[in-house]
This record gives structure tokens, sequence and C-alpha cells, in this order.
């Protein structure tokens, strides 16, 4: 909202997946956003979270393995180079390989947003978007 998103950004929203959020939220607020700013067809959205059908412009969601579980979403820096192969179900950092490395070793998991109750439970339990999101 402060003018920072341009024409060919992609917007990277993380920790929202089923561990992270945890239940994976709904991205219709961001999308809404940015289709406000008139950049629905020039900026992509990238999540761990998920869309309804109402979602507008270039997203991709259910990114697995999703941040809070240390998937390649956690890594990405601003700048980096993104490539979403859709037909290979594949997002890749495009980095190097030591890069890749150093930022997966500094990596810590965040603190869970909740940490009691029937959520903190399903936080620690729950599988990845692309099993399902299903208690193990």
């Amino acid at each position: 909202m402060a003018g920072r998103i341009v024409e060919g950004d992609v917007v990277v929203i993380r920790y929202e997946g089923p561990k992270g959020g945890p239940g994976m939220r709904e991205m219709l607020t961001p999308t809404s956003a940015i289709s406000g700013m008139g950049l629905s067809s020039s900026v992509a959205l990238l999540t761990d979270g998920r869309f309804s059908g109402a979602t507008k412009g270039p997203a991709v969601g259910h990114v697995s393995p999703e941040a809070a579980s240390g998937g390649p979403i956690a890594l990405i820096a601003e700048g980096d180079s993104v490539t979403v192969d859709i037909d290979a179900g594949a997002l890749t950092l495009n980095i190097s390989a030591d890069e890749f490395a150093a930022r997966g070793s500094a990596w810590m998991p965040r603190a869970p947003r909740v940490t009691s109750g029937v959520l903190a439970r399903y936080a620690k339990l729950v599988s990845s978007a692309d099993k399902g999101a299903v208690l193990s």
C-alpha cells in the first residue's frame, strides 16, 4: 500500500501454510490489494498460503514444502530471481548452490504463532499441503 510494489515484482508471502499459519489462511486480501493498485496483470503473488476462486492475477499458492518447514520459499531474499514451472510443479530459487546452502544453514524455524490448544497441536502434527495438510 506504500507504493513499493511495482510492475514486474513478485510478492512473496510465507509462513501461511498448514504449519506456519497454522491452517492456510486465504490470500484474497493481498491479491485484492495488488489488483486495487492496478497491478493485477503485472505483479505476481507467491505463497505457501491458499487461494479461493476469487483470486485475480498471476498467483502461485500451496507452495510445498512450506516456509515453516524450511522449504525454499523460506530462503527467498529481496531481489532474488525465482522460476515457477507450472507443468513440472517446481519452484526454483535462482541462486548458486553455495548461497542456497548458506541460507539453508542459517535458517531457523520461527517460534509457533499458537502455543496451546487445538491449533498448536495441528501446527505440530500437520503434513505438507501437497500431502493434504492432514494430521499425521
